[in-house]
């Protein structure tokens, strides 16, 4: 039964046909003229048969295969930092006392600011200056026991623990982990064991504070030296200087020797009685310069505190004034003095706990700012710090 199935002939078997036709056709009727000739075929159907089995062993050739092309990459284009948030500002402190920032690296500092094994954002430091402290009634610059007990309850009772020269001196350099809310309690010039034993070691003894004593470095009193050393070995009073004969204030006519007789002699008597190296200069009178400051630094000291109560401090956040002001006259501007850490500011104690709670409140609107800014500061130092500094732990 004959099929009536056809296959498409494509352009390239018609060519190919048209050449074949007359080859096809001789070979027909040699075929036919070799058959005997009592069965005669059908040249028509002889010419079909022919043509079909020469379309059969006609191989089709397989379609050219489309080249690919190579993708082109894309080019990736720069992602651009965004702008940092200027620093935390308060209305708390008075207009005149700025914080001034001293972290000259932007990558290192915000490295050390959100390093999660560091302080947190917010941390901060009250520092306070005792000048002396009267069993009987408070008299200048001095407070009475009482008001000292009640100043030390405040401070724990809102969250405050005490800290030392050194934890104060790498949380400001490098924002090392202290307590979210510390208090760095500084007694001014000599005293006798005494004197610490009454009015600190029941502080040291319940809650572990620590206290800073600025010492005198004249090289006399034996005794005094003696009673002192004994303390400093116990590990709770932590001594720093003072100066060195303590009776002429630093200032801008002071002459380098001067400077450095008084810088230098007190951390030679320090290291001679008390076997260590003093690493904060506590201003004598509150007087410095730009010069002293200079000569300070070159000594070894990190840390240098003035008698002005601007605010407490915090990582790269130092209150600093630019001018003398009418509210506080005697108050030596720390601003050209151009190093934020060796003029760090001090409450006096005889106004200290009323400021307490301000100091709380800094914290915890400086910690809410930071958290505001977070995302920025991050996706800044990912695009500008990574590549050079590395994740931040």
């Amino acid at each position: 039964m004959k099929s009536n199935h056809q296959v498409p002939i494509t352009n390239y078997q018609l060519r190919l046909t048209t050449r074949l036709i007359p080859t096809l056709g001789l070979l027909a009727l040699l075929l036919a003229a070799c058959q005997p000739s009592a069965a005669t075929a059908d040249p028509a159907i002889i010419q079909t048969a022919a043509f079909e089995t020469a379309f059969a062993q006609i191989s089709i050739p397989t379609s050219t295969p489309v080249p690919t092309e190579t993708p082109i990459p894309t080019a990736t284009v720069p992602r651009t930092p965004p702008a940092l948030p200027g620093m935390y500002q308060t209305s708390i402190l008075k207009s005149h006392d700025i914080p001034r920032a001293y972290v000259a690296d932007t990558c290192q500092y915000l490295q050390n600011k959100w390093n999660s094994n560091n302080s947190a954002p917010g941390t901060v430091v009250m520092v306070i200056m005792h000048h002396g402290i009267n069993k009987g009634e408070a008299s200048g610059n001095d407070i009475t026991v009482t008001e000292n007990k009640k100043l030390m309850d405040d401070l724990y009772e809102l969250g405050f623990q005490a800290i030392n020269i050194q934890q104060m001196a790498d949380f400001m350099y490098n924002n090392a982990k202290i307590p979210p809310r510390s208090v760095l309690l500084i007694v001014d010039d000599r005293h006798f064991a005494e004197y610490f034993n009454d009015h600190f070691r029941p502080y040291y003894e319940q809650w572990g504070w620590p206290v800073v004593n600025g010492y005198i470095g004249v090289d006399e009193r034996v005794d005094l030296w003696a009673e002192n050393a004994a303390l400093s070995a116990e590990g709770w009073v932590d001594y720093q200087s003072h100066g060195y004969l303590h009776n002429t204030p630093i200032s801008e006519g002071s002459s380098d020797e001067f400077i450095t007789s008084e810088m230098g002699g007190a951390i030679s008597s320090i290291q001679k009685y008390m076997n260590k190296t003093p690493i904060a200069y506590i201003w004598p009178g509150g007087g410095f310069s730009k010069r002293a400051v200079e000569i300070g630094t070159q000594l070894g000291y990190k840390l240098g505190f003035t008698v002005n109560p601007r605010g407490p401090v915090m990582f790269n956040w130092v209150p600093q004034a630019d001018t003398i002001n009418d509210s506080n006259p005697y108050a030596i501007p720390e601003t050209p003095a151009g190093n934020p850490l060796m003029t760090l500011p001090r409450y006096w104690s005889t106004d200290a706990r009323e400021n307490i709670d301000s100091v709380r409140v800094m914290g915890q609107e400086a910690a809410a700012y930071a958290e505001q800014n977070k995302a920025i500061e991050l996706e800044y130092y990912d695009i500008v710090c990574a590549p050079t500094y590395g994740a931040i732990p």
